[in-house]
């Protein structure tokens, strides 16, 4: 029996478009013009008979059906990759893209990532770490970990955990016992005072000492020059968790300070669209409950 299927090209144009909500950006993708992408969506949609996106004045939007066909057809799709590349001998399937910060990579994922990979093997996972907000359809990412309050506009969002800071500093440093001692510790500092600056006054010392210590604009630094004995580091208490179970840092003052912001796992709906995708959201969620 002969399937009613629409043309290849159409739905490839469909695809690229829906992830990107934007035609020039599919365009580029496929290397064809803007136009030949508008013309695919037309005939697509007058093929099946429905509005598959909603047209503004500056912005592309898909329809409740167009989100739904778009699942479908990008799963669709995906499939027809891994099977290809099965067939070439290649990797099983498409990669899975996560965009963090290079410290949250260092310092909580890639320590975890071979628990992952022991469960699925068959994975591709690679990290995009980097300190610019990206782009999560422009630049073909499926997940990205962001710091901050949650609000993520037209994406899913789960929280890993909360930013609660620990003071941290090599285990052969002895901790300060008092403000005179405090005085004499180097501060080291991650982008800005800001944090020492609140924790010493919330701890009882002179805000003032967050004026000394040299800083870092990458906090894999404080926390590299913390295990060196060079300072103390204040740092999220779940970034360091493996070190202070390893003893390459202990954590000086037994109280965190409740932190504002968060670490969050945001991702678009259509993420979701490969089981491989629902696989690494699941086991994320799990590493960070735990």
């Amino acid at each position: 029996m002969k399937l009613p299927l629409p043309p290849l090209h159409s739905l490839r144009a469909f695809e690229a478009a829906a992830r990107h909500l934007n035609l020039s950006a599919a365009a580029d993708e496929l290397h064809v013009t803007k136009g030949a992408v508008s013309l695919q969506l037309k005939r697509l949609e007058e093929s099946v008979g429905v509005a598959l996106f909603e047209r503004g004045a500056r912005r592309l939007a898909l329809s409740a059906q167009g989100e739904a066909y778009f699942a479908a057809v990008q799963r669709a799709l995906h499939g027809i990759a891994q099977a290809t590349a099965q067939l070439r001998g290649g990797p099983a399937g498409l990669p899975l893209t996560i965009s963090c910060t290079p410290g949250f990579a260092a310092q909580w994922l890639v320590p975890r990532l071979a628990r992952f990979e022991a469960i699925s093997p068959h994975v591709d996972v690679r990290i995009k770490a980097s300190n610019r907000v990206s782009d999560l359809a422009r630049e073909r990412i499926d997940f990205a970990v962001r710091h901050g309050v949650g609000e993520y506009p037209e994406l899913r969002v789960h929280k890993l955990f909360d930013d609660d800071l620990v003071v941290v500093a090599a285990a052969a440093q002895a901790p300060p016992r008092n403000a005179e001692q405090m005085g004499a510790c180097v501060l080291l500092h991650d982008e800005h005072r800001g944090d020492w600056r609140v924790w010493l006054a919330e701890a009882g010392f002179a805000p003032a000492l967050a004026a000394r210590g040299p800083v870092f604009v990458e906090s894999n630094a404080v926390l590299e020059a913390a295990r060196a004995g060079a300072g103390l580091a204040l740092a999220p208490l779940a970034l360091v968790s493996a070190d202070l179970a390893a003893n390459r840092l202990v954590q000086v003052f037994p109280a965190a300070m409740k932190g504002r912001l968060g670490y969050y796992l945001a991702y678009p709906e259509r993420s979701l669209a490969r089981p491989e995708a629902l696989q690494l959201r699941d086991w994320m969620l799990d590493e960070a409950a735990s």
